[in-house]
């Protein structure tokens, strides 16, 4: 390991260690030098916390319990390259540091980087062979994340949430599922499960792309064509082929700096929600947000009313085993009240129109299709104001996770009041409210972007078991 001078050269040393090593894999496995695979290793960062201070008891990120030495090894170290500068200078101007970068111990399986194939028969080659390793579920897991003992009392205490194949893995996950490149992602992300609403989000971007002064420079779609500011003023949108052949599709509205919105359509269920957020919370975005459906609880509610979630009422079962039931999953203010803002920007100031309240998510898709005294049992207690199936996950990931989380639901039926979802006032439904309901999220992210500060909330820093970085 080799001490630098400054955070600049820290995370761009980083860069270039991966750049090489990656780099090396590819002339190895083209030259039969199997050998030489030892020194393809993901690269290192030391930070030698040498003294404790107090500090600005404000400062959400880039502190740290006591001083010692804390580390991390990373992967694609481009991806995140500005998160890395940021959560280094935060944490570097809290305390004196000495900061150390260098080679790890541990190998880059050649499945994760990028343009390499051919790897069965390197695999077969002698007693080379065993210098290349295989992706290992060993080095998988969210120990960090989730508090475990061991992972916080080594010689190094963790700097970051997630070890090298870890990020690796929800990397390659993220295209498989959304068919676009993880370097394209941006740090704003909107959840549906509607192609309707990635038609309307689609529609807003080539707006977006033909409007002078617009910060978007770039809408990248699932079908792997990238629509620009120079190519946009020759499209119609109509004409448009928004199919997908993957399951998760994704569309990226881009700016020049990372920081606009990304849309992915999960599907249904909170098994969906759980898989692709556990992949996208390796790139630490800035917040998701989920704008669906949802049955309405309230006799007095209307069909096209919307429910901001300000509660989570779990009963899908998905994250139990990470995240204990009677652990509250609290609303994030900052996006509550961006979310009320953009409700009135849209939809002016009827305020009937929207509730906050408890979203209550099930696995149950047909949760209603019980006996009445069932449904009674099941509720009683309950102050839902909407049932869903995704968004408590999405909100407990977050938690998880430590990122910022919302939810815009749309009354779209009210079960227990004799109004079914039924395929013709569905498709009514439908048609009157996607582009509201989809521009109340993006007008909310757009507020949220010009100051992304307001984000970086202390409400999401555990009272044991956190890295210094956000």
């Amino acid at each position: 390991m080799e001490q630098v001078h400054d955070v600049d050269e820290a995370v761009d040393g980083l860069v270039e260690l991966y750049d090489h090593a990656t780099a090396l894999a590819h002339t190895i496995l083209e030259e039969g030098t199997y050998d030489d695979y030892r020194d393809v290793t993901y690269p290192k960062i030391i930070v030698d916390v040498k003294s404790w201070r107090p500090i600005d008891r404000n400062e959400p990120f880039g502190y740290v319990d006591e001083a010692g030495r804390y580390s991390a090894t990373l992967s694609k170290p481009h991806i995140i390259r500005d998160y890395l500068r940021e959560q280094l200078t935060r944490l570097t101007d809290n305390y004196p540091c000495e900061i150390f970068i260098g080679p790890s111990s541990e190998r880059i399986p050649p499945e994760y980087i990028r343009g390499i194939e051919g790897i069965s028969e390197a695999r077969r080659a002698g007693d080379s062979a065993a210098e290349i390793p295989r992706p290992t579920l060993d080095d998988v897991h969210d120990g960090i994340v989730d508090g475990e003992w061991e992972a916080f009392h080594g010689v190094e205490k963790p700097l970051f949430h997630f070890g090298p194949q870890r990020f690796d893995i929800a990397c390659a996950r993220i295209e498989h599922y959304t068919g676009i490149e993880v370097e394209t992602l941006q740090r704003f992300i909107l959840f549906t499960n509607y192609d309707m609403h990635t038609t309307e989000f689609v529609d807003f971007g080539l707006g977006e792309l033909n409007r002078d002064g617009s910060r978007y420079t770039d809408l990248l779609l699932p079908s792997g064509r990238q629509l620009s500011r120079d190519n946009a003023s020759r499209i119609d949108a109509p004409s448009l082929d928004l199919g997908s052949r993957y399951q998760m599709p994704r569309y990226d509205l881009c700016t020049r700096h990372g920081d606009g919105i990304t849309m992915i359509n999960i599907g249904v269920g909170p098994s969906n929600a759980k898989t692709i957020t556990d992949c996208l919370a390796v790139l630490r975005p800035e917040a998701w947000i989920m704008i669906g459906h949802c049955a309405g609880m309230d006799g007095r509610m209307r069909i096209g009313d919307l429910i901001l979630g300000n509660a989570y009422q779990r009963q899908d079962n998905i994250l139990d085993g990470h995240i204990a039931r009677e652990i509250p999953i609290p609303a994030i203010p900052e996006i509550q009240i961006a979310l009320e803002a953009a409700v009135e920007e849209i939809y002016g100031d009827d305020n009937s129109l929207m509730r906050t309240g408890t979203v209550l998510s099930t696995a149950d898709r047909n949760w209603e299709w019980h006996t009445p005294r069932d449904l009674w049992e099941n509720l009683r207690g309950s102050t839902a104001a909407a049932v869903d199936m995704e968004s408590c996950v999405l909100a407990a990931n977050g938690y998880r996770y430590r990122v910022p989380y919302g939810t815009l639901l749309s009354v779209s039926d009210l079960p227990l009041h004799a109004v079914p979802k039924l395929p013709a006032q569905a498709q009514a439904f439908y048609s009157n409210s996607k582009q509201a309901h989809v521009m109340c999220a993006v007008r909310a992210v757009e507020s949220l972007a010009e100051d992304p500060e307001r984000l970086r909330t202390r409400k999401l820093r555990r009272a044991i078991g956190e890295v210094p970085f956000r």
